[in-house]
């Protein structure tokens, strides 16, 4: 078993990157405005994460495969989350992201960003296209504090060196069971729950704050 001196877990979509994945494949099929506002819905917190996603997914019935590389061409990574996650290993952490975004997509994301492991939704597929359905279980905002407690328990990270980055109300139940739960560029309700409120859209100034 690998250990670690502490584990930092990040959001996806508008903490880890800048983009919304779920808005670039609707955008495929001609339907951004809806999903878009849906999702906005979702991180506020008006609407059931793992309800709201499955209507969402719905809109993306038909979009071809071949949209994942469009998609992940248009991805653009978060100011400073390089240096964020080179500052981690130097300091003899591990970086994690738990996303209710897509393996589709973080599959190349993820380690090109410099993150040590990672979990999300799949989609499922039939012949070369989405079928509108999301394959398994879904990652709901129980799923990410799960990830969390499961990751630190296998790093041999006490929970009070664990630190999670989210922005969304899906993020809130994996912040309140980090020892340091950071809201990033995020909703008014994260910021009222969050430990710490980091201003700036730039991972790198959680810097100062890794053990």
């Amino acid at each position: 078993m690998t250990s670690a001196r502490f584990l930092v877990v990040l959001d996806a979509d508008s903490t880890l990157i800048r983009n919304e994945v779920i808005e670039l494949l609707a955008e495929e099929a001609g339907r951004r405005a809806e999903v878009q506002a849906a999702t906005e819905a979702a991180m506020r917190g008006e609407v059931d994460f793992a309800t709201s996603l499955r209507s969402r997914v719905g809109a993306l019935t038909g979009v071809p495969t071949a949209a994942f590389e469009r998609v992940r061409n248009r991805i653009e990574p978060t100011p400073g989350v390089r240096e964020l996650t080179a500052a981690v290993h130097e300091r003899g952490g591990v970086v994690g992201v738990v996303s209710g975004g897509f393996h589709e997509i973080l599959d190349a994301v993820a380690p090109a960003l410099g993150v040590d492991r990672w979990r999300a939704n799949r989609l499922e597929i039939a012949g070369d296209a989405l079928t509108g359905r999301v394959d398994g279980a879904i990652v709901d905002a129980a799923a990410k504090a799960a990830s969390l407690r499961e990751w630190a328990a296998e790093l041999g990270v006490a929970p009070h060196a664990t630190i999670a980055i989210g922005d969304g109300a899906n993020d809130l139940q994996m912040m309140a069971a980090a020892g340091l739960g950071l809201a990033f560029n995020a909703k008014p309700a994260v910021r009222a729950a969050a430990s710490l409120v980091v201003g700036p859209v730039d991972l790198s100034q959680v810097i100062p704050l890794l053990p």
